[in-house]
């Protein structure tokens, strides 16, 4: 066979094959970030992966999506024991990283179960749990996986899948403040809160958190760990103090922002804009009909994929539009 026939069907095959890992890298992506909390770290994950998939002889695997499957997962299970992940979650300065509604990392969400295991809160809640539960647990409830495929793919028995899942459902259950709630619902107690907070009514603001809300701030990425507030008089005093404006804040943020509300992690929240910048986002937590937990996460690199998501989005009607 002439060389230059060899060539083509060489580089035929190589199209193919990378075809068919293209075809998997939304979902390989929605994996790493729900076992990492970090769509940067996700993506590097699943480049690595590419990495193995060119290195490897594909003739040999008979089950390509099964095999992508178990590389990612035991490299992100890698990252998750690695002595830099350690040091950076045990600093207390370690948040999941927000994405915006409808970003293909946040899939699948045709159930509750799935949606609930990208929210921010399993996500946060996660960060308990020893990498193993954390594993089993994402690919069986996100993922639908059996005990037989997850043994294979963590090279554990079935007997310990389905044990970690049991773990791992247990103590997730102990940290969760909340179950789905009505869109418009939500929305309201939110829009209610940044009025209250940006108008200074603390009694009101205390009324709309429950009796054992939190709050987490990364503090614009300047606090070297993250700061907390357990009451609800506390956080109503640092919701006034952070949402009034003031031409020091517009300083330091760069300009006059304009106040969006949208959906991230399927949970609601407030994003913070200057142009087609997202400089800060707020998000809620809603149990009860009242908000049990506010995230605000300013720090510019865990903003870097809600704000490319929310660039490609067209213009949406802003609560203000010079905040």
């Amino acid at each position: 066979m002439p060389p230059e026939v060899v060539h083509e069907d060489s580089a035929a095959t190589d199209r193919f094959d990378t075809g068919r890992f293209e075809g998997s890298r939304n979902r390989l992506a929605s994996l790493a970030y729900r076992l990492l909390g970090s769509a940067a770290d996700a993506e590097d994950a699943v480049q690595d992966a590419f990495l193995h998939w060119q290195a490897v002889d594909r003739r040999r695997i008979k089950v390509p999506e099964a095999w992508l499957t178990k590389v990612v997962t035991n490299l992100c299970l890698d990252r998750l024991r690695s002595a830099r992940a350690r040091r950076e979650r045990a600093a207390g300065a370690w948040l999941p990283e927000p994405l915006l509604d409808g970003d293909p990392m946040l899939g699948p969400a045709d159930s509750f179960g799935q949606r609930e295991s990208v929210s921010l809160a399993v996500l946060t809640l996660m960060e308990r749990l020893p990498p193993l539960e954390r594993a089993v647990y994402v690919l069986r409830e996100a993922f639908s996986y059996s005990h037989a495929e997850i043994a294979e793919i963590l090279d554990i028995t079935e007997a310990a899948s389905q044990q970690h899942l049991h773990r791992a459902r247990r103590r997730l259950a102990a940290g969760r403040r909340g179950g789905e709630i009505d869109p418009a619902s939500a929305r309201r107690v939110v829009e209610e809160f940044f009025a209250a907070a940006s108008s200074g009514r603390t009694e009101r603001l205390v009324a709309l958190l429950t009796d054992d809300a939190i709050a987490i701030s990364d503090g614009a990425g300047l606090a070297e760990t993250l700061l907390r507030y357990d009451t609800p008089q506390r956080i109503a005093a640092v919701a006034r103090a952070g949402f009034t404006p003031t031409p020091a804040k517009r300083r330091f943020a760069g300009g006059t922002p304009a106040v969006h509300y949208a959906l991230v992690n399927g949970a609601p929240a407030i994003l913070f804009v200057i142009g087609d910048q997202v400089i800060g986002a707020v998000t809620f937590d809603i149990a009860g009909g009242r908000i049990a937990t506010v995230r605000g996460i300013a720090a510019p690199a865990r903003l870097v994929r809600l704000t490319e998501a929310w660039r490609q989005r067209g213009p949406d009607t802003p609560l203000i539009s010079q905040w």
